[in-house]
């Protein structure tokens, strides 16, 4: 991993269950809270992490509920539920404001936390995220819930399109790795009771975005295989987020994990910016 050491699990206690996180560099701007997307673990910024912290940011990476290290099992996955887990992270670490990140699904968390609590948010990242999406039609509407079906049946159907999909420019040295843990994670008993509740969540809510005022910052992989039009959604996101826009050439839906090198300078770029 990059030749560092793996961080510290650390655990935070909440009346569902028990989030796991980490917590490492230091530095004097607002702190950074990393989220992954549904089905992952904090892991997937394994390789972005330490390029943050190597330029003086203090970074925290979270596992949501269900994966990683968190509990499996919850009576809410949705994006709202792990927008009040962020929160609660900052409370228990005494932090008054962090910048906050989120890919794919819980791209929709960081905005719902930036909408409701603005006080403790400096700012909100959005990588690959689902926020404002072009609405699909009814086909595509058919073919994601086929997809998500598959999902909860079979783990290995996760690791087809980490495989062969996620992924249409470089790959991370590890990936095949890390793909094999993913799908082994998937097939821990219980699991398929988290799984199905991301499957079912909407990562996409509307009307989110009107109730934030901070700065944002929309990444965008060029090849993400999840939108038809990448840039489209991206420019979609800027206009609701009056956001500064990225477009990373040639990534995929982890720019973080396939381009952590321009990633991080997009994020250092837009930390800098903030007051």
């Amino acid at each position: 991993m990059n030749g560092t050491v793996a961080p510290v699990t650390r655990h935070l206690d909440l009346p569902g269950g028990r989030i796991a996180f980490d917590d490492t560099g230091h530095g004097t701007g607002a702190p950074v809270v990393l989220l992954p997307g549904m089905l992952d673990s904090r892991a997937a910024y394994r390789h972005l992490r330490p390029l943050l912290t190597a330029a003086g940011r203090r970074v925290i990476t979270m596992d949501l509920r269900g994966f990683g290290e968190s509990s499996i099992r919850w009576d809410d996955y949705s994006p709202a539920a792990i927008a009040g887990d962020v929160l609660a992270l900052l409370d228990h670490l005494g932090i008054e404001r962090a910048v906050l990140a989120g890919n794919s699904y819980t791209g929709a968390s960081v905005v719902r936390a930036a909408g409701g609590a603005p006080e403790r948010v400096a700012g909100i990242v959005l990588l690959d995220a689902f926020v404002e999406n072009v609405p699909p039609g009814a086909l595509q509407r058919l073919a994601v819930g086929a997809m998500g079906a598959l999902l909860v049946r079979s783990p290995a159907f996760w690791g087809l399109y980490q495989r062969r999909m996620a992924y249409p420019g470089p790959r991370p040295a590890d990936h095949e790795e890390y793909v094999t843990g993913l799908v082994d994670a998937m097939r821990t008993p219980g699991r398929r009771t988290a799984t199905r509740g991301y499957v079912r969540g909407d990562s996409a809510p509307a009307g989110w975005t009107a109730a934030v005022r901070c700065p944002a910052l929309v990444v965008m992989g060029s090849k993400d295989p999840d939108f038809p039009k990448p840039e489209l959604v991206a420019d979609r996101q800027a206009a609701a987020l009056n956001a500064r826009k990225v477009m990373i050439e040639g990534a995929g839906h982890y720019p973080m994990a396939d381009h952590p090198r321009a990633t991080a300078d997009a994020l250092l770029a837009f930390l800098a910016d903030l007051v």
